[in-house]
């Protein structure tokens, strides 16, 4: 029997203001939305690159509540902080919230849609990024975020396995 291959993360441009990243998870969608919704699990996997914690983590997952996460690089105690408001939450399904960094280094908000799909025992995980202006999204892209984002997945699918 040979092991299946790490599925991988896809991002797309389909607008001047998008960014929309897709990712497999083997894991069931209810254990995928709980990773993307509870301080306990977003702590141990929503961490970007090796070498990174998440000191802070609150969570107010109601429509109108309010998230706010800090990551710190272990290294060199450098923080930054990122912050937003949910607008929209459907148990294992959805969730659109608006977000923000603390130090703002692009232009405007940020509107993210996040899809919980049922893919037969995995979970198809589809974030889709609008930023204000296609100045935000590029300054989003060129940050290093597919990298980030690719080494948070993988860590997500490690400790759901």
């Amino acid at each position: 029997m040979t092991a299946q291959a790490k599925p991988q993360l896809t991002i797309a441009t389909p607008s001047e203001c998008e960014v929309v990243m897709t990712r497999v998870v083997r894991a069931p969608r209810a254990l995928v939305f709980d990773a993307f919704t509870k301080p306990e699990m977003i702590k141990r996997w929503l961490l970007g690159p090796d070498g990174w914690s998440m000191p802070v983590c609150d969570v107010d997952l109601r429509v109108g509540g309010t998230f706010h996460y800090v990551w710190r690089n272990d290294a060199d105690d450098n923080e930054f902080g990122l912050h937003g408001a949910y607008r929209e939450i459907t148990p294992h399904e959805r969730i659109v919230h608006a977000e923000n960094f603390d130090q703002p280094w692009y232009p405007g908000d940020v509107i993210v849609t996040t899809a919980f799909t049922d893919s037969g025992g995995s979970t198809t995980v589809t974030m889709t990024q609008l930023f204000d202006s296609r100045e935000g999204r590029d300054a989003a892209i060129e940050s290093g975020m597919e990298k980030g984002v690719a080494a948070s997945f993988d860590r997500l699918e490690e400790i759901l396995a």
